[in-house]
Order: C-alpha cells, then structure tokens, then sequence
C-alpha cells in the first residue's frame, strides 16, 4: 500500500537528509525542499501527503507558507518543527490548522506518529472529495426533469404525491424515480437523500395551488 509522500521544507541540508533517511526507512516517500519559494514553485504532490514545515526559513516564512496555503485553498496537513517555539507562535500555527508543532531536535516516534496521522487525514479528505465529485458528475447525468423529481423525492413524496407535483401519471413518475436512483447509484431512498445533504441539496417543496395527487 503507498505510505503516502513526506514534503519536507527546511534550510538545514542536514536536517532535511536526517529527515529524509528516517522517512524513507519507514516506507514513505520523500521530497525535499530548502525554502518555502521553492516548495511553492515546484509541482503539486499527487495523492495522500503532508508538509513537515520548518517555522524560520529565508524569505517566507512556515507561518507565511501556511498562509499562503490556506488562501489557494491546497487543504495540505502540516506539522511546523522549530528549535525556538513561543506560544503566541504555536497558538497561531494550531488556529490556523497545523496539524502538529513539534520542538527540534524532534523525536523519532513523535514525528513517525505525527506524520502517520498527517497523511491518514489528507487521504481521508482526498477520498471525501473524490466521493462528492463523483456525486457531482452523476447529478450532472440526470435531465432536468430528473433533477425536478430528484428535488421533490428526497423529500419524501410518495409516488401519487410525486405524479401530483411534476403534473404526470403516476406511472410516468415512477418511471422517473427509477431512473434517477439508477443514474444516482442510490439504493435506497434514504441512500438518495444522504447524497442530496452531500450535494447540498433541499427537497422542493409542493407547488401552493396543487394539492397532493391532484
């Protein structure tokens, strides 16, 4: 199974081959970088990872890294290791949501701990992600018609109330229905409507002026 990948970001040659060796050692790939600039020019890390970030760095900062992380949006767990922590410094990088603030020289369990932690999280997020894209694309399936009867069955309609809502036979609805539980890969309606929370979705009230099954 892929470990996952370990970015280490510090400007200490040495510290970053320790780092390196020890990671490796335990199975996860590892990259390397000696400033924040250059972590931020190379290329986006694929899969589960996370930043092992040292605060004082030339230029920019770990804390301005972070920073800048979290105003593109890139949700990467990190862990900061410093030699000169301060708790103004580590209550800044924990509220803005450091995974870890480990003191150097750091020890060997603490950050093989820290880091499994790290990457397990990022994977959790990434396979979130991935589940809710793929409820996009399939939502995306539906025609609109789908999407109307989608919108007022998660809502709880029975069949002759969908029929009355959409105007059609009560057939025509379950027709209907069926094909935006296959399209949806629900399989059941309450597995549709924990895709609809997902999707952020609210079920389409009954139109004023038509009652139930009318």
């Amino acid at each position: 199974m892929d470990q996952g990948t370990v970015i280490i970001v510090d400007d200490d040659a040495a510290i970053r081959t320790a780092l390196g060796d020890l990671l490796e050692s335990a199975d996860y790939a590892v990259t390397t970088f000696d400033s924040a600039r250059a972590f931020l020019d190379g290329p986006v890390t694929p899969g589960a990872a996370c930043l092992l970030l040292d605060v004082r760095l030339p230029e920019l900062s770990g804390l301005d890294l972070q920073g800048l992380l979290r105003a593109e949006g890139r949700e990467l767990p990190i862990i900061f290791m410093t030699g000169h922590a301060t708790v103004p410094m580590t209550v800044q990088a924990m509220k803005a949501g450091a995974q870890e603030f480990l003191t150097k020289p750091v020890e060997e369990t603490a950050l093989l701990a820290a880091v499994a932690d790290a990457i397990e999280q990022h994977r959790r997020r990434l396979a979130s992600e991935e589940g809710l894209a793929d409820l996009r694309a399939r939502r995306e399936q539906l025609t609109p018609r789908e999407a109307e009867v989608m919108d007022f069955v998660i809502g709880g309609l029975m069949n002759k109330q969908l029929a009355g809502a959409i105007g059609t036979t009560e057939i025509t609805a379950k027709v209907h229905k069926r094909r935006v539980m296959e399209k949806m890969g629900a399989r059941s309606l309450l597995d549709l409507v924990r895709m609809a929370e997902r999707l952020g979705l609210s079920a389409t009230p009954l139109r004023p002026g038509r009652p139930p099954g009318s």
